[in-house]
């Protein structure tokens, strides 16, 4: 649980850095790699509700970091995309600006022996919590 929060405060850190919350962070990231994801499949990957993930996109789209787009062929869906100043807000976030990055390429700077003991006591207490 440690880990995670600490991960996530770096999240909000490189957030509010780029003038975005981390849910709308963890969006862009999950439209960036899944390209023309409907606001239902994007609530799915955030494991939020949809009408908080619309709330999300709406914010978005006002500052201009993504579009919802209509396709031709179906005019009941909407896909939602990055614009280029989405684009370019994710790019700074994978920068080597990013506080996030800076700490994890700390860690895979680990050597190569700690992190294979770490993912396998990883896996020895993920077994024992399966049922």
């Amino acid at each position: 649980m440690e880990i995670n929060k600490a991960y996530n405060r770096l999240v909000k850190f490189d957030a509010e850095k780029l003038g975005i919350t981390p849910v709308q962070l963890k969006a862009l990231f999950k439209i960036n790699n899944n390209p023309d994801i409907s606001l239902g499949e994007l609530a799915e990957k955030l494991r939020l509700t949809n009408s908080t993930v619309s709330g999300v996109i709406d914010r978005l789209v006002h500052n201009g970091l993504v579009e919802r787009v209509v396709p031709p062929g179906d005019r009941r869906t909407i896909s939602i995309h990055l614009t280029s100043d989405g684009k370019k807000t994710l790019a700074q976030f994978n920068s080597s600006e990013s506080m996030l990055m800076k700490k994890v390429q700390e860690v895979l700077e680990l050597p190569e022996e700690e992190i294979s003991h770490l993912l396998r006591l990883h896996q020895l207490v993920l077994k024992r919590l399966t049922i």
